[in-house]
């Protein structure tokens, strides 16, 4: 299996993840594509030296965009099956071998269950009851409309059938996974592959993130699905009743996480307040496309390395 990371500034965001990918049970018989800008600087040593099958440098000229990179990696990738990977995910030991036997079978995408590696945060809950709710431990597997984006495993040649369009997809991997549907294709959720989540990032930085989260969702759902104007001004109109409707559903979870009793009403005001930002973006981005929607999370999403608060053991 080959796994997909991206680094905008050298080797120290994802050593992190890079030990826990060492301690897969397979690592053996892991491909790690790194793909960063200027990468003939980058120190290897590290990663070269702990076993993988092969460690291999894609460079790209810009990152200022998270999903051009991935695509890049993605089709420079040599395995049958292609991991995702992030700087804030840790993947448990059997993680690989879980997705590898799982894409045994015919499953378009294999996705892992997620748990929250800072259960006493209120911004990693609220991130992680808004991106995550379906897919957070415990949880059953089997066949889902959709899995977590950034982290799931996906039989590479069908990636590969899109073409060009690939790295649209790849803005929000939700629009993917409907795609894959359409086209017949199955994905599956496989609970004996488990990653820890974090998202440490001040709610200076979820103020935007969350905005253009929603924006870069809309944008990209209406472009790849190919929606009339006529359409996309409905969907505007109907963006401020997604908030409660993504509330409600998220908010199931609680009963089954790990939230500490005290952070509750906390966490249903910063929910509340996320998700009408989330579906304000949706609004704009219905209506006006993306704008600069792609750059400014690039940019968000490589600064969580800097804003990690609790130490993970190797």
């Amino acid at each position: 299996m080959s796994v997909v990371l991206v680094t905008p500034a050298g080797y120290e965001p994802l050593r992190r993840t890079i030990s826990h990918l060492r301690a897969q049970t397979v690592m053996d018989r892991l491909e790690i594509i790194i793909v960063a800008p200027e990468a003939a600087r980058l120190d290897l040593r590290e990663a070269e030296e702990a076993g993988f099958q092969s460690v291999r440098l894609v460079e790209a000229s810009r990152l200022n965009s998270l999903a051009a990179a991935v695509a890049a990696g993605i089709r420079q990738a040599r395995a049958e099956v292609v991991a995702l990977g992030e700087d804030h995910s840790f993947p448990d030991p059997g993680w690989a071998a879980a997705l590898i036997a799982a894409h045994r079978q015919p499953w378009a995408a294999v996705g892992p269950v997620v748990a929250n590696i800072n259960p006493g945060d209120l911004i990693s809950w609220a991130n992680l009851l808004i991106e995550y709710y379906p897919f957070l431990e415990p949880v059953t597997g089997g066949v889902r409309d959709l899995l977590p984006g950034h982290n799931s495993a996906y039989k590479r040649s069908l990636l590969l059938d899109y073409g060009e369009k690939l790295e649209g997809l790849l803005e929000a991997e939700t629009v993917l996974h409907w795609d894959l549907r359409d086209r017949g294709h199955r994905l599956y959720l496989e609970p004996a592959a488990r990653t820890r989540h974090l998202k440490a990032l001040p709610l200076s930085c979820w103020i935007p993130l969350r905005f253009y989260c929603g924006r870069q969702f809309a944008a990209s759902r209406a472009r790849n699905r190919g929606w009339s104007l006529s359409r996309r001004l409905f969907y505007s109109l109907s963006a401020p009743l997604i908030p409660l409707v993504r509330l409600v559903r998220a908010l199931r979870r609680l009963e089954l996480g790990e939230l500490p009793p005290g952070l509750r009403w906390r966490l249903l005001a910063a929910m509340i307040f996320m998700l009408l930002l989330d579906g304000t973006g949706e609004m704009v981005g219905y209506v006006l496309g993306p704008g600069r929607a792609k750059e400014k999370l690039t940019h968000l999403d490589f600064q969580v390395h800097r804003y990690l608060r609790v130490i993970i053991p190797a």
